[in-house]
């Protein structure tokens, strides 16, 4: 029996098409680290939160083969890694300040990972890597009513791309609403240090408001 994969079983949240599109996202639990800085600094935070996530996602997908069993386990493929984005002040991002970004990265859960269960993996990862995972939480979020589209390409032309989903939001009566706890949203289908950059598919998603 095939592993569940969320890229496939939610195409219109993990696969959209390059054209913007209006979508509405439910509530969804995910393991989450937040913080700050430049997510292309060697050895920076970005990179050491990545780790974190990781090592978390695979204690609880490996968890069918320890003596811990989760209920309502099945089996299924890690998600994809996400990104919520930001700059203190700001409504857009400005791609040449990436000192200045705030982000939360993220990797979504199956439903039946609870908090509990979240916090056992940590303990578990805690005990076998020797290593500090006090900054991983759970964290479940509604996104809501948003636009979204397949960005094709370097992550630094990510602006273009936003400008055709604002263009076309505003045309279906709606406006971007990047404010609060509303994010610049980047879901990661590619792994960068095997893909060229002119290659790479991200999912981009921004929350959106009636005019």
């Amino acid at each position: 029996m095939a592993s569940f994969d969320f890229k496939k079983e939610y195409k219109e949240f993990y696969l959209p098409p390059k054209k913007p599109q209006i979508v509405e996202v439910p509530i969804m639990d995910f393991i989450a680290v937040r913080g700050e800085g430049n997510p292309n600094e060697e050895e920076g935070d970005y990179k050491i939160a990545i780790g974190l996530l990781y090592t978390i996602a695979y204690t609880i997908k490996m968890s069918k083969l320890g003596k811990h069993k989760i209920e309502g386990y099945f089996d299924y493929v890690v998600p994809p890694l996400e990104g919520f984005w930001w700059q203190e002040g700001r409504t857009n991002i400005d791609y040449a300040q990436k000192e200045n970004f705030k982000w939360i990265s993220l990797i979504r859960l199956p439903d039946f990972v609870s908090k509990e269960e979240l916090n056992w993996a940590v303990k578990e990862a805690t005990e076998k890597k020797k290593m500090d995972f006090s900054k991983v939480e759970f964290l479940t979020y509604e996104e809501g009513v948003c636009v979204q589209c397949m960005h094709i390409g370097p992550y630094d032309h990510e602006p273009e791309t936003i400008y055709e989903m604002e263009r076309f939001a505003e045309e279906q009566g709606y406006k971007i609403d990047v404010a609060g706890e509303r994010y610049h949203h980047e879901i990661y289908l590619s792994d960068v240090r095997k893909c060229r950059p002119e290659n790479l598919k991200t999912v981009i998603r921004q929350p959106i408001r009636l005019l």
